[in-house]
Formats: structure tokens, C-alpha cells, sequence
């Protein structure tokens, strides 16, 4: 059983991701934004990492340095951090970044924080 709600939990992730990849256009690859992605994310490889956009930048939105968001100046504004708040991956958020990024943003009310859906037991 343990390995069936692993394997819907995989397939649901990938639905996700892919979703998302229609959302947001691919970042450029250069060694400075390598460098944020390993930092930010260090569960997954860079290039793992930003082939899914929306999650990298929710990543850098929550994790990051200013010097890391230095790095996607020029790269990344307004309009790409609104898309991530619009379809955040639920669980990367925490309260203080996701009123930040709101706000940053121009978008008010702040909305509830994402989040997971639950399995239901079988």
C-alpha cells in the first residue's frame, strides 16, 4: 500500500510540474543562477531545479538573499513573481515570505497560505 500512495504522490508532483512548466517560460541557464538554484534548493540538481521555473522561484522568493535575487534582476519581475504567488507549490511558503511577496507584489488581500492536498487512506 505504501508503495502505491508513493507512486500517486510521484504521478500528482509531475501533473504539478507540468502544469506549471505551461505557466512561466524557462529561465536562462548561466553559472550565476546554477549557483542560486544549488543554494536555494539543495534537494534536487540545479538543472533539475530550473526546469521547473515556478518552484525555483518560489525557492528564491522564500529562501533567498538579496544577492540572489540581484542575480535575476533584469531576468525575473513583477509580472513572474505574481505567476508564482498564482500558482505556488503548496509547503514552500512560509507566512512571513508569502505577505512579503504580496505585497511586493501589489497584491491585496494576502490569500491563505497553499496547500497540500491530503491522501485519503485506503
Amino acid at each position: 500500500m505504501c508503495i502505491i500512495i508513493n507512486t500517486l504522490d510521484t504521478t500528482l508532483r509531475q501533473a504539478d510540474r507540468r502544469k506549471r512548466n505551461d505557466i512561466m517560460k524557462p529561465l536562462p541557464i548561466t553559472p550565476d543562477i546554477l549557483n542560486v538554484a544549488r543554494r536555494v534548493v539543495w534537494f534536487k540538481t540545479p538543472e533539475e531545479e530550473l526546469a521547473d521555473p515556478i518552484h525555483f522561484l518560489a525557492h528564491v522568493m522564500t529562501f533567498g538573499t538579496p544577492e540572489d535575487l540581484k542575480v535575476l534582476q533584469g531576468i525575473v519581475g513583477n509580472d513572474e513573481f505574481s505567476e508564482v504567488l498564482e500558482h505556488a507549490p503548496p509547503g514552500v511558503f512560509e507566512v512571513r515570505s508569502w505577505a512579503y511577496w504580496h505585497l511586493r507584489c501589489g497584491r491585496q488581500p494576502v490569500p491563505p497560505l497553499p496547500t497540500r492536498t491530503k491522501l485519503m487512506s485506503v
